[in-house]
């Protein structure tokens, strides 16, 4: 069996939550096997991050056997003489080789997990942003509410929602707007604001659900001590990305200056960076399927955690085909603590039948390959106009210590 021809396509999720698009892939072998993958904030056009992806299928992926994982691998990465992490090119691979391991599985006919290491888990359990009600599919009782994003009071009625729904562990970032300067001092009204929030979903949710506080490495490091050093009372499970994804080293100092677990990983690609993440003192690693490597690459991050006593907590930020694989990943990952979740009617309506789960948990996929279908009509109604928005965008405009301005503002 080989690899013999590559479609792609660019799909606009109509309320933007999971991204402003999504690269999804779909490679067919010489005898009719169709595997599809997706890729994760190619941070270029859509259209361009397609010619890219198709660019990539013909130099290192037709003609050749689905098995050799490993040589696909190394010539993506060595690719041009770069033979480092490149989170393009990455992002390109990844994408590519699920669909490959999705091909695997069918001509095997297991579940993808069963192919590396076997199921580990009987189910995963699931956490979630608080998005406003309407923007996914779990809707609220309570009425309108205000801005569940930065408004204490209303993420805290939010969050009730999803404790009734089953969710055990809830994630938000109340400091922002995300600049693209790097770290900054956040202002006083934004750790206020913060701290706030926190406490108040601390109050609502008492200990039925895990608090999950993003930051999105907008901090300079004496500040992201600073933030963390508030919100230690609140007992989070862990405090995200405090500083930019370049600065591992101030990570290294946030890590030993407060009790919260350090996360990060989003914006991290190969075992190689997520290795001086550990090496840091990182103990939750957040790897995007999409962009970390793929599927082996990201269970090789996984294997990683157990030589730490760390934990992995893969990222979704994406379509359901990235958070198909990583769901195989986890099932097959002893180090697995929780997976990042997004259902919106969109998510469920590109796939033929949507994500097997139930009250806060996925269950194990049983069909072979990654166990799901694209619905291709779905994905082709919704289509990217070149030259339109990134996946995600940050705020052009450079804030002060003093920033007490609003988003809408802002941009």
């Amino acid at each position: 069996m080989t690899l013999q021809s590559v479609k792609t396509w660019v799909t606009v999720p109509p309320n933007g939550i999971g991204g402003s698009f999504w690269v999804l892939v779909k490679i067919t072998t010489h005898d009719g096997i169709e595997g599809i993958g997706e890729c994760y904030g190619i941070p270029v056009s859509g259209n361009i991050a397609c010619q890219m992806v198709e660019d990539t299928f013909e130099r290192f992926f037709a003609g050749e056997d689905p098995h050799h994982i490993e040589t696909l691998f190394r010539r993506v990465y060595s690719a041009g003489f770069t033979q480092r992490p490149d989170i393009s090119m990455m992002a390109v691979f990844s994408g590519l080789e699920m669909a490959v391991w999705d091909i695997l599985g069918k001509l095997h006919d297991q579940p993808v997990y069963q192919l590396i290491g076997g199921r580990f888990h009987d189910r995963l359990r699931a956490y979630t942003y608080l998005y406003p009600p309407g923007a996914d599919r779990h809707g609220s009782e309570r009425g309108p509410l205000g801005d569940v994003y930065h408004d204490g009071d209303a993420a805290a009625e939010r969050a009730l929602d999803y404790v009734e729904l089953g969710f055990t562990a809830l994630k938000q970032d109340p400091a922002g707007p995300y600049s693209f300067q790097g770290g900054r001092e956040l202002s006083l009204h934004e750790l206020s604001r913060s701290e706030y929030n926190i406490r108040r979903l601390r109050e609502a949710v008492g200990d039925r659900a895990d608090l999950l506080v993003g930051t999105h490495g907008q901090m300079t490091t004496g500040s992201a001590i600073r933030l963390a050093r508030r919100l230690e009372p609140y007992d989070p499970l862990w405090f995200e990305e405090p500083c930019p994804p370049d600065q591992m080293a101030a990570h290294a100092e946030v890590a030993r200056a407060t009790r919260i677990p350090v996360a990060t990983g989003e914006r991290l690609t190969t075992k190689m960076e997520f290795h001086a993440a550990l090496e840091a003192g990182v103990r939750i690693l957040q790897p995007d399927i999409g962009r970390s490597g793929g599927i082996w690459e990201t269970k090789k991050i996984a294997m990683m955690c157990e030589l730490y006593n760390a934990q992995i907590a893969p990222h979704i930020y994406c379509g359901p085909v990235a958070h198909a694989a990583a769901l195989h990943v986890a099932f097959s990952s002893p180090a697995f603590l929780v997976l990042e979740t997004i259902q919106t009617a969109f998510h469920d309506d590109i796939l033929t039948r949507p994500l097997p789960f139930e009250a806060g948990y996925f269950l194990p996929p049983t069909e072979p390959g990654l166990g799901i279908e694209l619905n291709e009509s779905v994905v082709e109604s919704h289509p990217y106009t070149p030259g339109g928005r990134l996946h995600l965008e940050m705020c052009q405009t450079p804030l002060d210590s003093a920033n007490i301005r609003t988003i809408s503002e802002i941009e």
